[in-house]
């Protein structure tokens, strides 16, 4: 063999001359690594503001159409002008407008908010002139999410606890991590000034009357200086009441000169604002805290600081009777993910170990095994520099780059022993830079191509690309540390701690005494006082060198020996069998018929498909919705029926079961479609479990169906659906169809015929289709003779104005006390307000100009009353009005299938000229993302080739090995189809794009050492079979490592190694939320590899030779 064409790596070789520089620079690396991630900010969901901005407007006393045609539209018609507008929709219900815009992904939201409030300065122009506030523009933010509910409840009046929740606000409140904390439920104080209509009307008084008194007797003026003696001091007039009882004090008068104390003729009552919404919390009266974290601040730092204040306020603040549950915290999940973070690197520690030492002993393994906690401290220190924090995403995606990081150790390392071992005379330092040398080339290009995958996904458009960003980015900047310490820090170890075995004896307990003693020493110091974890550690280490010495090392001597090399040899027979002849053409052929068949046999299996995957419920919610007008007293009433049938179901004592919380009228809008204003028609239960590891094998899945069970027949004049909470980014309903047009009428009748259609065709798998669309708000509607009123000198704007004063009432003035501020409000007493008969007594009293006469004429002289119902909400998307049919799919049927047969009854109906049918939510998210990910396969695939078409000047061997990435498909479909698991397409898509570059790097390390060996004389079918039986080795063992890496992401392998070492309990468990979301994507790198690792070794060598023989035969034939 031709050893000049050994080659060498020069900055390994300048590492391995200064291993004391490599070692403080890797201490140094490890110290910064660890100090970056303890600062590194950790939250939930990446830190990211999506381009979709909202205008929010209220107009009090608007029905929905005069709020779409006053406010939606103007400010539609402007925003649609903007040039990036992706989207624009909007929801129109009484006194409130919401118009969002949705934006091109790749624009800068501070840019599209700024555009979205110039077009609403643009539209203020066109809108009604009593707006009492200007509509306010937001951005969505992911940081304004609420990271935890604390929730207040006792046994006190709700003034009593809103005063309570108002301490514990504030105190929140001063954490720098804290921006706000919002308060839900309570009362709010008001003065009452409620009118007797009777002795108003006799006494010829107005609400404006009144209104004047009252404005006029409660204010504070300054008068001015006064110049004593050469003293200025202060003149100032106090009028503002000191008490409530004052205000029934003023002297009102009319225009007629009559005179009455305000008492005479109001009751004054400090009281609260009428409620029409309630909340509950294990049948307590309950206030809730809603806290946003800060952006860019620590997660768990903020709930840590938070737990304080609470433990704090229980013990020393607040009496006893006061209950306080926290709800929805978010941060359990992100430490969940950084214990599992922490304990899956350990695993893998472990496991790649124990393998390793098989093939190349302990010492040499466990520097191998290294490589996983030093990429990952490389990684921490670059991650925080691109704006990244340690997110539920970035978390992940280390966890999935566990598997892989190991690759490039094993390679450098496993070919330093092996020529160090089977190289006569050549000293470690030469292996060393020999092995890196050799293998630079074909690691370097195997990690561009593990890593070109992912580079397409840094373009992942819409939301799921936002949210999903982190991962290629973080997976890239691990992998690029990984070859920095396969060719940096590995070196240097070998070379300071690789020695030559002899298997001919056993080694010595003397060889151990450097390690025995220190750590016995490391045990006394534990023992006496440093941690009791620490000196458990310690006696653990020297029993497993015990373990080591009588019980592996016989084992591995015998596998290294015997076991492995006759292995080696089979396999070369194998290779050399399938090397002649048409044989390599049989095994081409029949592997491609292997990938068609699989796939075939896996979609005749009729598998389900999702986007995002599903888990065990960590909430369940009872949605509870009342006919429009209801009262949300008759609601309440009907929520207590419901929270009496939950608890019959979940008992009053479940272990699993954290709270049951109880919102009506406020906070009971549905996941895709939240309440932005009181809605009395409307509650909410809601069931929060305890996280999975708490939950001791129980099933809260069971626990959803089982409620749904309960509620299958309903409860007589409600509306009822239960559900559990959803994940991932929101994609909407699984069955979500949008209906378009312009008339409402024509709308509502086209809908309904659509409904009719589909209940009636028989399609299995729907679990409740739902419109969006109601028409049954009753109202009482006023009609006016216009005629009369105006020969009588009476407006209607004068009349809407004391309806409305008399019913909804009006803020005249403001009371103040030490604390703070509350309005009075002027309306009629309840006896009055609540009888239409009273109301239409009012009398309109007005000074008639023209005759210089005060007049009093009642309202029902020129008024007339009719009943009727008007629409509930009005929805618009791109200028025009829509309603949405949408439901999800029964467990057990998939969506993709309910879907195809639901487009396909609807597509035999007519629709009326101007209307269409728009199949949108999850499935529209499903397709945009599925066609996102095919293209970003084929640009990975293109720079992938490119890569390898640089480094073999050829395009044949790229293509040998890119059938390896085709072939891994085939163990995809047999792993998902054998086992019944559903296909992800978010998850199982990123899965294949792991699985291409894992896959094709073991291909590059194969044929570019087969190229090495016929440059160095051999025959090509002596390098195919010598460098296929060099590369085995490496192969499996890289293939090895990154299924044992993600065995404990793909099954929720849990263990806390902490309290196993302090406490002896491992708290194994195996599932998880964790499994639930991220299980596919492992699932199909492993059942990948199973498949590639083989076909790689039997496949790649095969195609070589057929294409060798192909090139010849073209040669000929064109000599």
């Amino acid at each position: 063999m031709n050893q000049s064409k050994i080659k060498h790596l020069g900055f390994t070789n300048w590492c391995i001359k200064n291993s004391t520089a490599v070692y403080i620079f890797t201490i140094l690396i490890s110290i910064a690594g660890y100090i970056a991630y303890q600062q590194t900010p950790k939250e939930l969901f990446p830190d990211i503001v999506i381009p979709t901005v909202s205008v929010s407007t209220i107009y009090p006393g608007a029905t929905p159409q005069d709020v779409e045609n006053l406010i939606s539209k103007q400010i539609e018609k402007q925003i649609k002008s903007i040039n990036g507008v992706k989207k624009v929709t909007s929801n129109s219900i009484s006194d409130f407008s919401m118009v969002i815009a949705e934006f091109n992904t790749n624009m800068d939201p501070k840019l599209c908010k700024q555009r979205v409030s110039d077009a609403v300065d643009k539209a203020k122009k066109d809108l009604p002139t009593d707006l009492k506030t200007d509509p306010q523009v937001q951005e969505f933010d992911f940081s304004e999410m609420p990271i935890m509910n604390i929730n207040i409840a006792g046994d006190f009046p709700l003034d009593r606890i809103k005063s309570y929740a108002e301490q514990l606000k504030d105190k929140i409140e001063t954490l720098k991590e804290i921006t706000r904390v919002d308060i839900i439920g309570g009362v709010d104080r008001e003065i009452q000034v409620n009118v007797d209509l009777a002795k108003m009307n006799l006494m010829g008084l107005t609400f404006a009357d009144i209104e004047g008194s009252i404005q006029r007797q409660n204010l504070n003026i300054s008068g001015g200086e006064l110049n004593i003696h050469n003293l200025r001091r202060n003149i100032r007039v106090t009028g503002e009441f000191s008490k409530p009882e004052q205000i029934g004090n003023i002297v009102t008068r009319t225009f007629q000169g009559n005179e009455v104390f305000l008492k005479d003729i109001a009751e004054i009552k400090d009281a609260f604002k009428e409620k029409q919404d309630f909340a509950r919390l294990d049948n307590k009266p309950v206030v809730t805290l809603n806290v946003i974290k800060r952006s860019g601040e620590n997660l768990i730092e903020a709930t840590d600081n938070i737990y304080k204040i609470i433990d704090d306020y229980k013990e020393n603040k607040f009496p006893d009777g006061i209950t306080i549950k926290t709800t929805g915290d978010t941060s359990e999940n992100t430490r969940v993910q950084l214990h599992d973070l922490f304990n899956t690197v350990i695993l893998g520690f472990i496991f790649v170990v124990f393998v390793l030492m098989f093939f190349m002993g302990f010492t040499n393994a466990f520097f191998v095994g290294l490589a996983v906690p030093l990429s990952c401290l490389v990684a921490f220190m670059i991650l925080p520099t691109m704006g990244l924090t340690m997110n539920v995403i970035v978390l992940f995606s280390l966890l999935l780059a566990l598997g892989i990081i190991v690759d490039d150790a094993i390679v450098v390392i496993e070919n330093t022993h092996r020529i160090f071992t089977k190289t006569p005379g050549i000293s470690i330092v030469d292996a060393a830079k020999e092995a890196a040398g050799e293998v630079f080339l074909p690691v370097l290009t195997g990690t561009l191509t593990t890593l070109m995958p992912f580079v397409p996904l840094l373009f992942w458009p819409g939301i799921i690309g936002k949210f999903m960003s982190n991962l290629p980015v973080t997976l890239i900047v691990t992998l690029g540390a990984s070859l920095f310490v396969a060719f940096v820090m590995n070196p240097v170890f070998a070379v300071s701690f690789m020695t030559k075995e002899d298997h001919s004896k056993q080694s010595s307990l003397k060889y151990y005494k450097r390690a025995f003693i220190f750590f016995a020493l490391m045990a006394i110091i534990g023992y006496a006082g440093l941690g009791k974890g620490l000196g458990n550690f310690s006696i653990a280490c020297i029993l497993l060198i015990l373990l080591y010495h009588f019980a592996f090392e016989k084992m591995i001597h015998s596998f290294q020996n015997k076991i492995w090399p006759s292995f080696v040899n089979i396999y070369k027979r194998i290779l050399s069998l399938l090397l002649e002849g048409a044989k390599p053409l049989l095994v081409v052929v029949s592997s491609f018929i292997f990938l068609i068949v699989s796939w075939m046999w896996y979609f005749g299996t009729n598998p389900k498909i999702e986007t995002f995957p599903d888990g065990e419920p960590n909430f369940a919610f009872v949605y509870c919705k009342m006919p429009m007008g209801t009262d949300a007293q008759l609601t309440d009433s009907v929520t207590r029926v419901i929270e009496e049938r939950v608890y019959k179901v979940i008992g009053r004592d479940n272990p699993i079961v954290t709270s049951v919380i109880s919102n009506i009228g406020l906070g009971a809008g549905t996941q895709e479609n939240p309440d932005r204003v009181p809605t009395p028609n409307k509650s909410k239960v809601s069931v929060a479990f305890k996280k999975f590891s708490e939950r001791n094998g129980m099933s809260t899945g069971k626990i959803l169906e089982d409620i749904k069970k309960e509620f299958k027949d309903g409860i007589a004049g409600a509306e009822i659906k239960v559900e559990k909470e959803s994940n991932g980014p929101p994609v909407g309903k699984a069955i979500n169809m949008e209906v378009i047009g312009d008339d409402f009428d024509a709308l509502d009748q086209l809908v309904k015929k659509i409904e009719l259609h589909i209940n009636n065709s028989g399609i299995k798998g729907i679990d409740g289709l739902t419109s969006d669309f109601q028409i049954s708000k009753p109202e009482i509607i006023i009609d006016l003779d216009e005629e009369k009123a105006q020969r009588e000198g009476v407006s209607l704007a004068q009349i809407a104005v004391e309806i409305r004063t008399a019913l909804f009432g009006k803020e005249v003035s403001k009371f103040r006390d030490a604390k703070d501020d509350y309005p009075i409000q002027l309306r009629l007493k309840e006896t009055d307000r609540n009888e239409l008969e009273r109301i239409l007594s009012l009398n309109i009293s007005f000074m008639d100009m023209s005759t210089q006469q005060f007049k009093s004429i009642p309202l029902s002289s020129f008024a007339k009353i009719r009943y009727g119902n008007s629409i509930s909400s009005i929805n618009r998307k791109n200028q025009k009005r829509l309603i949405t049919l949408s439901s999800d799919v029964t467990p057990g049927f998939d969506a993709n299938t309910v879907v195809s047969e639901i487009r396909a009854e609807v597509a035999t109906l007519e629709m009326p000229e101007g209307y269409e049918i728009a199949f949108t939510g999850e499935l529209e998210q499903q397709q945009e993302t599925g066609n996102f990910l095919v293209l970003a396969f084929g640009a990975a695939l293109a720079l992938m080739l490119l890569i390898m078409v640089t480094q073999f000047n050829s395009i044949v061997k790229p293509l040998i090995i890119f059938s390896t990435v085709l072939f891994s498909l085939i163990g995809v479909a047999l792993g998902f189809g054998l086992f019944k698991m559903t296909f992800s397409v978010v998850m199982t898509g990123v899965g294949i794009f792991s699985l291409a570059g894992i896959v094709v790097r073991n291909g590059i390390l194969l044929i570019e050492f087969i190229d090495e060996l016929r440059e160095r004389g051999l025959s090509v079918k002596e390098a195919i079979i010598e460098g296929g039986a060099t590369r085995i080795t490496p192969v499996i063992l890289t293939a090895i490592s990154a299924i044992l890496g993600l065995i404990p992401l793909a099954i929720g392998l849990n263990m806390d190694f902490a309290t196993l070492l302090t406490d002896f309990n491992p708290k194994f468990y195996l599932g998880g939320d964790n499994v639930a979301f991220w299980g596919p994507l492992a699932w199909t790198i492993i059942f990948g590899l199973i498949v590639s690792t083989f076909l790689t070794l039997l496949a790649v060598p095969a195609m070589y030779m057929m294409g060798y023989k192909v090139r010849n035969w073209f040669r000929n034939v064109l000599a």
